[in-house]
Formats: C-alpha cells, sequence, structure tokens
C-alpha cells in the first residue's frame, strides 16, 4: 500500500483526523530527534534525554495542532522547531530548578536548531549530485534525518559529530575510543553508506 502523500495527510489532519495527525507528525521524528540531540549533546552535556524532548514536542504539536495553519513542509518543519525549542527551553528550566520563562533563550534556542538543520541540508549537498524532482519537493533536511536514521549507529554517530556538532577528526576519535586513522576510515565509509541510502530515497 503506497504511502500517504503530505498534502494528503495534511488535509486529513486539518479535518481533525487524529489518526492522520499522528501519522503526519510522525514523519517528522527522525528529524526531530537528531535536531534535539544535537543540542543536548553539543550544549547541555547531556543533561535531559533528547527522546523525552522529542515526545513532548510532538504530544504538543497534536495538542495544538488547529493552530497551524501553513500548507507546506517547509512551513511545518518551521512551526515543529518552535514548538521543540519550547520543550527545550522547558526541559533546561526543569533542570536548573527554575520556572519564569525565558524567551530570550527560546529564540536562541531556535536559532540554534535552525543552524543544525542548515548543516543537514549542507550535509545532504556534499553526499551526492543534485535531489530528483521528487526529493526536492521536500525539505532536504528532513529527508537527510530520515536516510542518517537507518545507518548502522556507529556510521550515523561519526557523521553527526563531524557535520552536525563540527568536531576534528581528533574529537570524534578520543569521543568513539577509536584512533584518528579508524575514525577517518569510519567517516569515509559512513558517507559511502549515506550516498547510497539516498540513491535509494530517490529510487
Amino acid at each position: 500500500m503506497p504511502e500517504a502523500s503530505f498534502e494528503s495527510l495534511l488535509n486529513h489532519a486539518r479535518c481533525g483526523d487524529t489518526p492522520a495527525q499522528g501519522d503526519l507528525l510522525r514523519r517528522f521524528e527522525p528529524w526531530l530527534h537528531l535536531l534535539a540531540r544535537v543540542q543536548v549533546e553539543s550544549r547541555f552535556a547531556a543533561k535531559f534525554d533528547a527522546s523525552d524532548v522529542v515526545q513532548q514536542t510532538l504530544l504538543e504539536a497534536i495538542k495544538v495542532f488547529p493552530q497551524f495553519r501553513g500548507s507546506t513542509e517547509a512551513e511545518l518543519t518551521a512551526w515543529l522547531r518552535q514548538i521543540l525549542s519550547h520543550a527545550l527551553a522547558h526541559e533546561i528550566r526543569r533542570y536548573h530548578g527554575t520556572a519564569k520563562r525565558d524567551l530570550t533563550q527560546e529564540v536562541s534556542l531556535d536559532a540554534h536548531l535552525a543552524q543544525s538543520s542548515q548543516r543537514l541540508g549542507a550535509l545532504f549537498a556534499e553526499s551526492g549530485p543534485s535531489p530528483s524532482q521528487q526529493l526536492a519537493r521536500r525539505e532536504l533536511d528532513v529527508v537527510l534525518a530520515e536516510v542518517l536514521s537507518r545507518l548502522p549507529d556507529d556510521y550515523r554517530e561519526v557523521l553527526i559529530l563531524r557535520h552536525l556538532e563540527g568536531l576534528s577528526h581528533e574529537a570524534i576519535a578520543t569521543r568513539l575510543n577509536r584512533s584518528p586513522g579508524a575514525t577517518r576510515m569510519l567517516w569515509t565509509r559512513a558517507l559511502i553508506a549515506l550516498r547510497q541510502e539516498l540513491r535509494w530515497s530517490e529510487a
């Protein structure tokens, strides 16, 4: 059975179809998890769990879905990114024991999330030729997050550390408890695997 299109799911979701809302938003779960994980690991030293933040984001998105007025995947990802920044800010306040909402912090978080999303798009561009017309209609950072989620754990990890967190090969080697040479080889194999997965996604 073919997967429902974004437009079809969005139309059903707008009509109050709760299963359609869930199906639509779950398509963005790998992307949300990747953005949350980068923030938690690089900025907050894993003080809380990225998966919990993503679940809070999805639950809140379903709750306030009638407020979404966009019609494109780009508009939906921007909207979800804002909800994710709110969820991250909430966890930060809870971790620091503060109840007051800091809008400046949420704006900063959203900016960092946007930068991570842009880095995903840049990695997509580095990974091969221009996307097919089918993929070009989608947000490439969302597509890449889906593809990364299908890679072996060590491949995904080295690509995230190198391209999203911006670590050197030496720093990654320390993080992964490997030699710098083995880390570079792992990164090369991971890029090859990523390109292969992207070709399958375009088929």
